[in-house]
């Protein structure tokens, strides 16, 4: 029987699969819990370019199962380690430093959105919705949770999707920033598979350095330091870049090789 959530290879490509179709993938503690040893193995992995987060069944992930909150949330105890263990799930993906990118279908509700949000990119089927419900339970998102909210849509629209509560559908979550590329249903596959093993097949070092350059100026680095001036100065005498120029003065697709 397979897990309710586990890693999957294709290629350079790695997908942690959210496999609770039955509940539309919503997260059981457990779940949560393996999330920092599978994303682990993912980065480990030198044969591994890209991670991808999907969900079986036709949904990407219907939030915390909240069949468990009873017991979940009993005490101050049970509250605080609940918590600690939904956080260091999402921080895991976040502090990812391959690039991560959620393929999204149907629901993608809650704790759902924050793992997308904690992925690089967001790829949306136009069947997708997109909810953040934690007012209807009496709740407040999480700092970090509606930070990376507010850095993809704006302080007012995430306050609307806060406040509200309300399904957004996927061409408007594509108009307001939560959406980065939007296909038809039918043949979201295969573009999304298209889509990743485009980015797979470029130089990984030089994906790690483009998202760990990006990450430093969104966190606020506004001036180069010595650490963002060897990103860009080191790849220069790497391999990738010696057969990167030559494929294209050669005219034919670079072959690259460096872990």
């Amino acid at each position: 029987m397979n897990a309710p959530i586990r890693l999957m290879r294709d290629g350079a490509i790695a997908t942690l699969l959210i496999d609770n179709p039955a509940r539309r993938n919503a997260m059981a503690r457990a779940m949560w819990a393996a999330v920092p040893a599978l994303v682990e193995q993912a980065v480990a992995d030198p044969a591994i370019a890209v991670l991808r987060l999907a969900g079986s069944g036709g949904h990407f992930c219907g939030g915390a199962d909240i069949s468990e909150f009873r017991d979940a949330y009993a005490d101050a105890a049970a509250i605080a380690e609940s918590n600690r263990v939904i956080r260091d799930a999402i921080e895991a993906i976040a502090a990812c430093p391959k690039p991560t990118i959620a393929t999204i279908r149907g629901a993608c509700v809650g704790g759902g959105v924050a793992m997308a949000l904690a992925c690089d990119l967001r790829l949306a089927a136009d069947d997708a919705r997109f909810a953040v419900t934690p007012v209807r339970l009496g709740l407040t998102y999480s700092h970090a949770d509606t930070r990376r909210l507010v850095l993809a849509i704006g302080p007012n629209r995430a306050k609307e999707m806060l406040f509200s509560a309300r399904a957004v559908d996927a061409p408007e979550a594509t108009r307001i920033g939560l959406v980065d590329r939007l296909w038809d249903a039918a043949g979201f596959e295969d573009e999304a598979a298209r889509y990743l093993h485009a980015i797979a097949a470029t130089s990984r070092p030089a994906l790690r350095g483009v998202k760990a350059m990006v990450d430093a100026i969104a966190s606020g680095a506004a001036a180069e330091t010595p650490a963002l001036a060897a990103l860009f100065e080191a790849p220069f005498a790497g391999e990738d870049f010696q057969e990167g120029y030559r494929a294209f003065l050669e005219k034919r697709p670079a072959r690259f090789t460096a872990p």
